[in-house]
């Protein structure tokens, strides 16, 4: 029997439909036989895997769930991969991890082909190992690693996060408490499966609770509004970029379409942001749009979800609210000592959820961790009892004639602007100064943005120290694979510009 926390609780749930994707219904029971076949693929007449990695790569659906299953109950750690990074990065993460196999789908045999061949590595078909021959599956304990995913390596090469079973069951749990799932929810999952976003938070989350997960392969907005507005869809999650992508999509439509997909929306259960800060303006008009008042959340690879607004209760703008249950938070300044509410400083943060290594990195680990507190990074504020990220410490905050500013702050002003479509706020040397402020703004279709008309409109909604002292206008803004604005690209361009 399996003591793997996830698989206990679908074990709960056999005749009821878990995963919904492009080949059809997918039962638990079915999740279940699939995962174990998978498992005894992967052993081969071996008793365990012993914490083997496995790294796969397929199309968001039934067969990318069975086989992340299947490794974990085969005793394996699961690296799940995706199609968004270059070969390169690939192979990196794979020779990092000392990777024992690959399972591929058809669209990615090719790739995972080479890479397999370069290694000497064996190369699984995953719809061969789905149908494996069934075999004794080892106890795999909580405490045992489940899952490695890379961050985002915004200053470094990315780190591998390594998961237990025991972190993964303690944030899922806690978010399906605090988020208030029902067995008869059903989400729409249009997120990177590489990601603890759409790990956790999009599919164990209803997995977890007996719900229905309908994934897409892709995110297209027609599609997902087409389902939003279906009758089906209780919940969905997405990160702000998208949320944008559905408001200019609605806006496309007729009034009388628009009418139709406001009153159906409305009818969800529940609406989430993450990922990225997400805009006032872009939370404004989805609340025009749909009613919801988009649930705004702060996490991290190493942590999974720490804080959360109520999903009953005010939710206000920029806020991410107070921490989940069983989380702790503190705020730091860069001396280690505590900030007074309304003061910046470094969120900590520690509880059961929090990872406990990066994968053959010590040095790193203990870097960031202080008396067994993980310090994230990110400075955060408290204002009324919730809290409000300022930003990245290493992207986001920018120091400036003795003040920390918050480029996440100087964003949401000029997003109000009606010329600028996109912008990202980053720091430039400057032997006066330490730091200038500079906007990367992505105009409008046919607008233009004017430093000189910007700059006296942002100093009556900025302190003078925040407003922007150069601009550069570009088409489109570098983002990684989950949509992010990658600001360390942004600031590569424009030191190239003269």
């Amino acid at each position: 029997m399996s003591s793997i926390p996830l698989i206990l609780q679908a074990e709960a749930h056999p005749g009821r439909t878990a995963i919904v994707d492009r080949e059809g219904s997918h039962t638990y029971r079915d999740l279940l036989d699939a995962s174990a076949r998978a498992a005894a693929g992967l052993l081969a007449g071996r008793a365990s895997l012993d914490g083997a990695r496995i790294a796969f790569l397929m199309p968001s659906g039934f067969e990318h769930v069975a086989v992340e299953w299947g490794v974990w109950r085969a005793g394996g750690i699961a690296v799940p991969l995706t199609a968004q990074h270059p070969k390169p990065e690939l192979a990196y993460e794979l020779d990092l991890l000392k990777v024992e196999a690959l399972v591929a789908h058809p669209e990615s045999r090719a790739l995972l082909g080479e890479l397999a061949a370069e290694r000497e590595l064996p190369l699984h078909a995953a719809s061969e190992l789905l149908r494996a021959a069934p075999a004794a599956l080892p106890d795999v304990r909580p405490e045992r690693p489940a899952l490695v995913v890379f961050t985002s390596g915004t200053t470094a090469r990315p780190k591998g996060v390594v998961l237990s079973h025991a972190n993964l069951a303690f944030q899922v749990e806690t978010l399906v408490k605090a988020w208030g799932w029902r067995a008869d929810d059903r989400i729409l999952h249009v997120l990177p499966l590489h990601h603890v976003h759409g790990i956790v938070n999009v599919l164990c989350c209803p997995l977890w609770a007996g719900a229905c997960c309908e994934m897409h392969a892709k995110f297209e907005p027609e599609t997902a509004w087409a389902r939003l507005a279906g009758g089906e869809i209780t919940v969905f999650m997405a990160v702000p970029t998208i949320y944008a992508r559905l408001i200019a999509a609605y806006e496309a439509q007729p009034p009388e379409r628009r009418r139709e997909l406001s009153a159906r929306a409305a009818k969800l259960r529940l609406m989430v942001s993450g990922s990225a800060a997400l805009p006032e303006e872009t939370l404004r008009r989805w609340r025009e749009l749909t009613g919801h008042v988009l649930l705004e959340r702060y996490g991290m690879t190493e942590i999974g979800m720490a804080l959360s607004n109520p999903l009953h209760g005010e939710r206000r703008p920029r806020h991410v609210g107070q921490p989940l249950p069983g989380v702790e938070v503190k705020l730091r300044d860069e001396q280690g000592r505590p900030v007074g509410d309304g003061q910046p400083g470094e969120l900590y943060v520690r509880g059961p959820g929090v990872f406990k290594q990066y994968w053959e990195n010590p040095d790193a680990t203990a870097a960031s961790f202080v008396d067994g507190w993980f310090r994230t990074g990110d400075t955060a504020v408290l204002e009324d009892g919730s809290y409000r990220i300022l930003g990245r410490n290493s992207v986001d905050i920018i120091k400036t004639g003795g003040y920390k500013v918050s480029a996440l702050e100087i964003e949401d002003v000029l997003l109000k602007r009606p010329e600028i479509a996109e912008c990202a706020v980053l720091g430039l040397p400057d032997p006066e100064w330490g730091e200038r402020v500079c906007a990367v703004v992505v105009p409008k279709a046919g607008a233009a943005v004017s430093l000189d008309e910007l700059r006296p409109w942002a100093k009556e909604r900025l302190a003078g120290y925040k407003v922007p002292t150069r601009l550069v206008t570009l088409e489109a803004l570098p983002r990684n694979a989950m949509g992010k604005v990658s600001k360390p690209e942004v600031l590569k361009i424009v030191q190239r510009m003269p």
